[in-house]
């Protein structure tokens, strides 16, 4: 059985794709693994840091989830990072609510046709929407942990605590026991006084689930402009060190 891991925010701009693919880049770079990550966003940015280019056309997550003909191994992609494989997203999902909208069963299609996945990886990471609806709710259930980007504004600890209390919520409605925050990144940290007191205030209301901060980095911006990993780009970066660091906490928060 596959981990099942998502980074979800319901705001955009916190990290969330430069965590999850760095993430995916970890556990099958460093650790060895095969990881499946799973692009749900309708800009297809984790191709784009994988050096995927989606504009070109070929299947996307929207076929396999609409289209009962279409399998997943029509749609997995590889990737240049060796263990990592890539279901891209693009900008036809914003039709997906509509598409699926008649379908009973709509809030379970991605848990659906994901299952020969367990089989065939050991991690499968998904980089969901930054806003709530059916696609996030279909992330919700095909996944087991939650990572949850938290900038680090003020506004953002009501976010935060409202996007754990709509984890809770959707785990209780359909029953999915094994769903749970399991990790709190807090991102585009600066070390001001504010910022240091939001750090301090997550982990006054999430113990032990807060994970070192990630600031701004220019490696890592510019890892991602080259359409590479941080580990392709500058391993021995801080910024390497630095996600390798938040990717170890994921790792043992089972």
């Amino acid at each position: 059985m596959a981990r099942r891991i998502a980074f979800i925010n319901e705001k955009g701009g916190v990290g969330k794709t430069t965590l999850a693919v760095n993430v995916a880049a970890f556990f099958a770079g460093k650790r060895r693994q095969k990881v499946l990550l799973v692009d749900l966003d309708t800009q297809g940015h984790a191709a784009k840091t994988l050096g995927v280019d989606v504009r070109a056309g070929g299947l996307t997550v929207f076929d396999l989830l609409t289209n009962p003909a279409v399998g997943l191994n029509q749609v997995i992609r590889p990737t240049a990072v060796e263990n990592l494989w890539l279901v891209p997203s693009w900008k036809e999902m914003a039709e997906f609510p509509t598409r699926a909208a008649a379908d009973p069963e709509r809030a379970k299609l991605l848990s659906k046709v994901l299952a020969p996945a367990d089989e065939l990886y050991d991690v499968i990471i998904f980089d969901a929407p930054p806003s709530f609806g059916l696609v996030t709710t279909n992330v919700l259930l095909a996944a087991e942990e939650i990572v949850i980007p938290v900038a680090t504004t003020y506004l953002a600890l009501d976010g935060c605590a409202e996007m754990v209390a709509t984890v809770e919520r959707v785990a209780k409605e359909y029953g999915h026991t094994r769903l749970r925050v399991t990790q709190i990144v807090p991102t585009l940290h600066r070390k001001t006084q504010m910022g240091e007191e939001i750090v301090e205030k997550l982990k006054q209301y999430f113990p032990r689930k807060v994970s070192e901060p990630m600031g701004l980095n220019v490696t890592i911006d510019e890892a991602q402009s080259h359409g590479k990993t941080i580990w392709e780009h500058a391993p021995w970066s801080r910024g390497a060190t630095l996600l390798q660091q938040i990717a170890e906490r994921i790792e043992r928060a089972l």
